[in-house]
C-alpha cells in the first residue's frame, strides 16, 4: 500500500470564533489555521505502520569537518513505516511539540497526520523528523 504523511504546524493565533463568524468556520488570509504543511509520499509499498509514543530516534551524520556523530534523541513520537521489502523508515517528532496525530488505514493507503505546536522552536534535520530545540543534541547547536 501507499503511505501519505502530512505534518502541520498549528498557528496558535488562529481564531475558530472569527472563522466561524465570518468564513463559515474556514480559515482566511488573515486567520490561518496552519503556518505550514509538509507532505510526503512513501513510494515503496508499505505493509504496516507501528507507533512508538516514547521512541528513541538515532540521529547520525557527518559534520562539515568530516567527523561523524551519533546521538539518541529520546521522547519521540515515532511512526515506524515497514516496507514490503522488510526495511523500516521513520517519521516523527519530539513528544513535547506534538499536539495530536492520526493514523488511518484505508483500502489502498495509510495516512499519517501529525499536528505540531508552534510555540516551541524546533529543528528539522532530515525530512519527516522534527526535534524540539530543547531536546536537540547540544553539541550540534551552532
Amino acid at each position: 500500500m501507499k503511505c501519505i504523511i502530512n505534518v502541520y504546524l498549528l498557528n496558535e493565533h488562529f481564531s475558530p470564533e472569527h472563522a466561524e463568524a465570518h468564513y463559515g468556520g474556514e480559515e482566511s488570509e488573515n486567520n490561518l489555521k496552519y503556518e505550514w504543511e509538509d507532505e510526503f509520499a512513501i513510494t515503496t509499498p508499505v505493509i504496516k505502520i507501528d507507533v512508538h509514543p516514547k521512541g528513541i530516534y538515532p540521529l547520525r551524520g557527518t559534520l562539515a569537518d568530516g567527523k561523524e556523530f551519533s546521538y539518541e534523541v529520546e521522547n519521540m513520537l515515532l511512526f515506524e513505516i515497514v516496507a514490503e521489502n522488510g526495511t523500516s523508515m521513520y517519521v516523527g517528532a519530539s513528544s513535547s511539540i506534538v499536539d495530536n496525530y492520526s493514523l488511518t488505514e484505508l483500502e489502498d493507503r495509510f495516512e499519517i497526520k501529525m499536528y505540531l505546536k508552534d510555540y516551541e522552536p524546533m529543528a528539522n534535520p532530515i525530512p519527516g523528523i522534527y526535534i524540539a530545540s530543547q531536546e536537540f543534541p547540544k553539541d550540534l547547536h551552532d
